[in-house]
Formats: structure tokens, C-alpha cells, sequence
């Protein structure tokens, strides 16, 4: 615990400096699944054919690619290799769905570098709040996914520990090299990850 608040101390920290690296501020979008562009559809005469795959509107020409199955969602973000969008799937392990609000955490440039979006994990007796902060794919570089998690209901300051996790991480995080932790405060309602960045094959 002590290691996860420095941690997150060191990020908030670096939020706060003047480097082209950080955010500027934030943009806000919804998720609308009627608006998206379906990439694989149901199946139900095929074994785990609940699985939909959308390519929908984002920020400007960052898209968002939204995939279900099995009751567990995932979302990344921005530009995407081939391999993110046909094989990536990363969610949790009990069943989740997510709020359509999406964050994106705009850097100097003018281009979003991170999003950040709420999930809802477990059944309704013992439900999570997880804050799911990712790194956004860009054209020269389409790679995206999640950089870290914060405990929504047991870390203090949720949401700006959120953009401050953003803000120090994402731009540099190596998908599918390095490895996203939860920053903050984590009570017994936090759901470990299920990782799957997908591959070249």
C-alpha cells in the first residue's frame, strides 16, 4: 500500500509540471453503440458467439474500438494496429460492462494521449468501481492500451489520481511490454485485470 501511494504521489507531481510531455486539460465523449461500425456481429449458432466487436465515433479521428463477450467488456482507443483490433481483448475477470463516459487527457500537442473510463465489475450485491486509464493509439505509433486502474470507491480523489496517472504514464508506456498496476488506494471490490494485447499471428 505504502509503495502504491508514492507511487501515485510521484505521479500527481509530475502532472503539475510545465512539460510538453503532460496533459493540457480534458475532452469529454459518450460511448454510443448505435453510432458504431460493427467489425464481428453475434453468432448464436457458434460456440462463444456473443462476442461483438464495433469500431465507433470518438474524439475527432480518434476512434474507439469496443468489444463484448461473455458478459466482460474492453475499449481501447485512437489509431490501432490490425492485431489490437482483431485479437486484443482486455477486461476483467468477473463480469463488467462500462460507463459510456469517456475522458480523453489532451496533451501539448492538441492530440488526446490517454482516456479515461469508468467500469462497473461484479454483480450488484458487490459491485466495483474501476477508473481504466489508456494509453491512446496514435498514427505513428498504433498502439493502445491500459496503463493503470484506481479503485473509484476506495482511493480518495478518485478521479484527478485518474488524470494524473494519465498524465505521467501513458505517453511513454510500452503495450504489451510493460505492465498496468493499480495506483492508489485498492479495497476487496477491485477486480484484478484479465490482459490480453493480442499478437502478430
Amino acid at each position: 500500500m505504502r509503495w502504491a501511494t508514492t507511487i501515485s504521489i510521484c505521479l500527481v507531481t509530475m502532472a503539475t509540471q510545465s512539460d510538453a510531455t503532460l496533459a493540457a486539460g480534458s475532452a469529454f465523449t459518450d460511448l454510443e453503440l448505435e453510432k458504431c461500425e460493427t467489425l464481428v456481429a453475434p453468432d448464436p449458432g457458434e460456440p462463444g458467439g456473443d462476442f461483438t466487436s464495433l469500431l465507433c465515433p470518438g474524439l475527432g479521428d480518434y476512434k474507439v474500438l469496443f468489444k463484448e463477450g461473455d458478459l466482460r467488456q474492453s475499449v481501447h482507443y485512437g489509431f490501432l494496429k490490425k492485431a489490437i483490433i482483431d485479437h486484443a481483448f482486455e477486461s476483467f475477470g468477473p463480469f463488467n460492462h462500462m460507463n459510456p463516459k469517456i475522458e480523453w487527457r489532451i496533451g501539448a500537442s492538441g492530440k488526446p494521449i490517454a482516456a479515461i473510463q469508468r467500469f462497473f465489475v461484479g454483480d450488484e450485491n458487490s459491485q466495483g468501481q474501476i477508473l481504466v486509464i489508456s494509453k491512446v493509439g496514435q498514427p505513428d505509433e498504433e498502439e493502445g492500451c491500459p496503463v493503470g486502474y484506481v479503485d473509484a470507491l476506495a482511493s480518495k480523489d478518485a478521479n484527478n489520481l485518474a488524470r494524473a496517472v494519465a498524465d505521467g504514464l501513458a505517453l511513454h508506456f510500452r503495450c504489451g511490454a510493460d505492465t498496468p498496476d493499480y495506483h492508489g488506494a485498492k479495497g476487496d471490490k477491485a477486480a484484478d485485470p484479465m490482459i490480453y494485447h493480442g499478437d502478430d499471428g
